[in-house]
């Protein structure tokens, strides 16, 4: 049976922009009570009171902070029945000249924001008996790609860790999903090359796959599009050099040549600024 999203309490981490925000109208339009939390917490609120949505300052790579968005979520809504770990960001750089800054930044948003935010959920919803946690991975949780060597050790890691954490939520009443999408249409992919026959998705597109992940939580693994599933898996079958052809062959290994810096400069200065906010923060 599906699960009724009408008034359910949804927390939505990087929910003012991109797919965090088409989220939060989705869950909105299901008719559940949804908080956004976001470093720039003004245009948060800007966003939030457009849909019908709280909004509330939120640093993803600090524990402090995570633990006081969930206590003023609870005190304003009710205690949390979905998370949505959706917070990420990324730098495109040949791995060797990449920052030391941009490095921390990508592993402490994309990693350690999920393994804060999934510490601070799960406690309550296993004393309750229920709830649902979804973390918002990418496609190259599952296959790394050059250009964001970083960003996908990341990914690969909160798939790792989702993958652990599951099982240990087996019989709690938890559940756990992971939403592994191709690239989409927002900030983060904003001047990047284009893979052959890989199409780039809506924010929207990949919102209505996290409602049906809720709806019905037993879909642990949810690939968007649905067809990169059986491909995913089918590479790993493959001799590494045929692995190595196909990338070459769907031009994966031409993200940094291809890739339009100049594009990038503005949504990589502002993710990195002390007080900036990311398309996933």
């Amino acid at each position: 049976m599906a699960t009724n999203l009408n008034g359910k309490v949804v927390a939505i981490t990087g929910g003012s922009r991109g797919i965090g925000l088409a989220t939060a109208e989705a869950f909105r339009a299901q008719g559940a009570k949804v908080a956004i939390g976001a470093r720039n917490v003004d245009h948060a609120h800007t966003v939030a009171s457009r849909i019908g949505a709280s909004a509330y300052e939120l640093d993803v790579t600090d524990p402090a902070s995570v633990r006081m968005f969930f206590k003023a979520v609870e005190a304003d809504l009710g205690e949390i029945d979905i998370f949505v770990s959706n917070a990420g960001e990324m730098i495109v750089s040949r791995f060797e000249e990449e920052t030391d800054e941009a490095t921390a930044h990508q592993i402490g948003v994309n990693l350690l924001g999920t393994l804060n935010g999934m510490k601070t959920a799960l406690p309550a919803m296993r004393r309750r008996g229920h709830g649902h946690v979804i973390n918002m991975v990418s496609a190259v949780g599952m296959i790394g790609l050059p250009g964001c060597a970083t960003y996908s050790a990341a990914k690969h890691g909160v798939v790792g860790l989702s993958e652990g954490v599951r099982a240990e939520l087996r019989g709690s009443g938890v559940n756990l999903s992971i939403i592994l999408p191709i690239p989409a249409q927002t900030e983060l992919t904003s001047g990047v090359g284009k893979g052959r026959f890989v199409p780039l998705l809506t924010p929207a597109d990949i919102a209505k796959k996290v409602i049906s992940t809720a709806r019905h939580p037993r879909r642990y693994n949810v690939y968007v599009p649905g067809w990169t599933n059986p491909v995913t898996r089918s590479l790993f079958l493959l001799p590494q050099s045929w692995r190595d052809a196909m990338g070459r062959f769907l031009k994966a290994d031409q993200l940094l040549r291809t890739t339009d810096t100049t594009a990038r400069r503005d949504y990589e200065e502002r993710i990195l600024a002390p007080t900036g906010n990311g398309a996933g923060a």
